[in-house]
């Protein structure tokens, strides 16, 4: 089996990626992984990726496309996987396509988890944690909410909550979601490889609805 999983940030792609790699013996591979594990290496890519990853700053496509090429191109390269966070954009998956003819591997599906706006910033900005050193307990003032509101139950710290899952915050990272990735959605429709998928609810229900769309025909993108 071999995917790659699309959605907007929020979305739950890792957690369905973790599951779907714990129950069907697959390798979970993330952009942030291969980065860092490039860095770690200090290979020739790691290298030029390096300044980028150290500051912040969004690393270059055709960077990001060289780094994923070398990993499937070792001797180790993962067989049965699931993408993650990559590609991104239509050129990354125009060269990932150039990449898995070239290794003669082919996709099962892409799975395009299907999450409204409204949800994914319900989701992201409830979420609060502790900064406490030694604590970080994590809260959601809808699903998940402290005993007293912005109180760390466990060690009475102020809760905080991250830049990114700020509503203002959350809205234009998905702006960039909907003029990047969702060019996509096309892409990989024309391939017969896209499987749409509601995202919404429980964790276990996703992952099941993952498993009946990869045993049904492609459908419309949502």
């Amino acid at each position: 089996m071999r995917l790659i999983l699309l959605g907007p940030p929020g979305s739950g792609k890792g957690t369905q990626a973790a599951l779907l790699c714990r129950r069907n013996g697959l390798e979970h591979i993330g952009t942030g992984d291969i980065l860092r594990q490039a860095i770690a290496n200090h290979t020739p890519t790691g290298e030029q990726a390096r300044p980028f990853v150290e500051t912040g700053k969004l690393v270059p496509d055709g960077l990001v496309n060289d780094i994923v090429a070398e990993r499937f191109q070792r001797d180790d390269r993962p067989d049965k996987f699931v993408m993650d966070g990559y590609p991104r954009t239509e050129a990354q998956a125009a060269s990932f396509d150039q990449v898995l003819r070239q290794q003669f591997l082919d996709l099962t599906a892409v799975v395009l988890l299907c999450v409204s706006d409204e949800a994914i910033v319900g989701r992201l900005a409830g979420r609060w944690s502790c900064p406490k050193a030694g604590c970080k307990a994590t809260y959601h003032t809808q699903t998940n909410p402290p005993r007293v509101a912005g109180v760390c139950d466990d060690c009475g710290a102020q809760l905080v909550q991250r830049d990114d899952d700020r509503p203002e915050t959350v809205r234009r990272r998905l702006v960039v979601y909907h003029k990047n990735t969702e060019k996509l959605i096309p892409h990989y429709a024309k391939q017969g490889l896209l499987r749409r998928v509601e995202g919404d609810g429980e964790i276990e229900r996703v992952y099941q609805n993952i498993m009946k769309a990869l045993q049904a025909q492609a459908g419309p993108a949502c």
